[in-house]
């Protein structure tokens, strides 16, 4: 598993084959979306269908019947329209601040490529407005909190919903309006919907999905990371690399533990700060003697929710989904989110783990009586903390991450008069692994700065090399931040390296620079 930067590059939906790097592209660097014809033929097929149900007032689930407990209440031709209008706006029930624009893009996309998939009966305009209204940068506002996670996420995807029809609110060029003037500024006609489509835009995964991909994205990004950051911290602990010998892992072969066994030994080569001749210590403490034990496993959780989250974003999940070639509308559960909650669950706890053994290192490299070094990792104690105060801000991060790894999924609230009478939090759960994410990216930030004050301070016990890996590492890291002679302000030192880290920029540089010493 490696890092790979996304880029703006516009996207062809098809219902099938939409990629993570794809939703990031949209997501956060504002990439064109439009619908592949193929797609365009199924969506006429699946309305034709509908409109037939329509006028020949068959009973039809969410068609031509009210939805949940009132599922046994008919409802007429003539009403059909008002149907639909009423279920967006009684739904939009959100609350809490609004969703970031990077997530409601990511949202916008993964309805419309659930929708190109021709089996939710939604006209095509109606479709074609939704990707106009993304590609044209309206960003509706979404209330981050009211989602029970089946059926679908319909509390925040009503309030998607509301800025098509010219409700609601959004934010467009920089400006919180009304959903009705970011459509008329953007030229953008207003929706009126018909039969079945109301129900076919708000019933759905999208919302717990589009933090799951942005989230799962990110993960990746910090588990290389945290392979880097960990090199560091071993070197600058004199550790001891006995710990990384292949024989280990083979003997317990698990690939992430085995992989990350490899990095270590990679990014380490060449290094004179790890114990040698020099250092005849027979053990390191686990923080560092089980990086791959612990890394490793996060690492295959972390692919595991990949596949998931790969899955759900290229799936149908509303209902009742339309089969016209088999003639057929069948009522099911596929906007029940347990897949993406449970991954979900597992991705925050995978993430947690990083942070609380990067605290550990942390911990290591400030205390003098384990690391050999300055206390604090300042030359001048007591006149100054040094960073006395960054493994605090740490402890305290890690603390909240274990409270937020507490799964959303085992919990489950009855709704609709006990018509959904068991929900996944899925969306809950995305949203406490994002949040858990952005703490361990911090933590992994305060690491890396002081593995890079350990060298430094290790360093002036006499000429020493870093390794193949880190020396890439240490270069970047010191060509933004320098080191800590005397206290100063350390936030913004943090924050520095927190983005270097969550940006991807210190796992693909230290690729890069490997990469260029192997073909040396």
């Amino acid at each position: 598993m490696s890092v790979v930067l996304a880029e703006k590059t516009n996207v062809t939906l098809d219902g099938e084959s939409l990629t993570l790097e794809q939703v990031v592209s949209v997501a956060r660097y504002g990439a064109k979306v439009e619908l592949q014809p193929a797609a365009k033929n199924n969506v006429l097929k699946s309305r034709d269908y509908v409109d037939k149900i329509i006028e020949g007032n068959k009973t039809v689930y969410g068609i031509t019947t009210g939805f949940g407990k009132f599922s046994d209440v008919l409802i007429s031709k003539d009403d059909a329209k008002k149907l639909q209008r009423n279920l967006i706006m009684s739904h939009a029930t959100g609350v809490g601040e609004p969703l970031a624009p990077e997530i409601v893009r990511a949202i916008m996309l993964l309805r419309a490529n659930a929708l190109a998939k021709g089996f939710s009966g939604i006209r095509l305009s109606t479709l074609q407005t939704l990707i106009d209204i993304l590609n044209a940068g309206i960003v509706p506002v979404i209330p981050e909190k009211g989602s029970l996670g089946a059926s679908g996420d319909l509390a925040p995807l009503s309030h998607m919903v509301l800025v098509l029809l010219g409700e609601g609110e959004a934010f467009y060029k920089d400006r919180r309006m009304s959903g009705g003037e970011a459509l008329a500024q953007a030229g953008i006609e207003p929706v009126v919907l018909e039969g079945k489509e109301g129900l076919a835009l708000i019933n759905g995964t999208q919302v717990m999905t589009a933090i799951a991909a942005l989230a799962v994205w990110d993960a990746e990004i910090l588990w290389e990371s945290a392979n880097v950051t960990a090199a560091l911290t071993l070197e600058a602990l004199e550790g001891i690399l006995d710990a990384f010998d292949p024989k280990i892992h083979a003997a317990r072969p698990h690939q992430g533990q085995v992989d990350v066994a490899a990095h270590m030994l990679n990014l380490t080569e060449g290094s004179t700060f790890v114990a040698g001749e020099k250092n005849t210590r027979v053990q390191d403490a686990y923080a560092l003697r089980c990086v791959a034990q612990v890394h490793g496993p996060s690492g295959d959780a972390i692919a595991y929710v990949k596949k998931v989250v790969e899955t759900e974003i290229n799936s149908a999940t509303d209902n009742p989904l339309i089969f016209p070639e088999a003639d057929q509308v069948l009522s099911g559960g596929n906007f029940h989110g347990q897949p993406v909650a449970l991954a979900m669950d597992f991705l925050g706890i995978a993430v947690a783990e990083l942070a609380n053994i990067s605290e550990r290192r942390l911990e290591r490299l400030v205390n003098p009586s384990l690391s050999g070094l300055p206390a604090f990792l300042t030359p001048n104690g007591g006149l100054n903390s040094g960073f006395m105060i960054v493994q605090y801000s740490a402890a305290s991060l890690v603390s909240e991450n274990k409270v937020l790894a507490h799964p959303a999924s085992v919990d489950s609230i009855p709704s609709s008069a006990n018509q959904e009478d068991h929900v996944s939090m899925g969306t809950i759960a995305a949203r406490k692994a994002r949040t858990i994410i952005d703490n361990t990216g911090n933590v992994l930030g305060m690491e890396l700065l002081a593995a890079c004050q350990g060298m430094d301070l290790r360093s002036g016990q006499g000429e020493l090399k870093r390794g193949k890996g880190s020396e890439g590492a240490y270069r970047l890291v010191r060509s933004k931040v320098a080191t800590v002679r005397e206290d100063r302000v350390m936030y913004t030192d943090i924050n520095i390296a927190k983005e270097l880290i969550s940006s991807g920029k210190l796992a693909s540089t230290v690729r890069f620079e490997m990469t260029r010493k192997n073909l040396q």
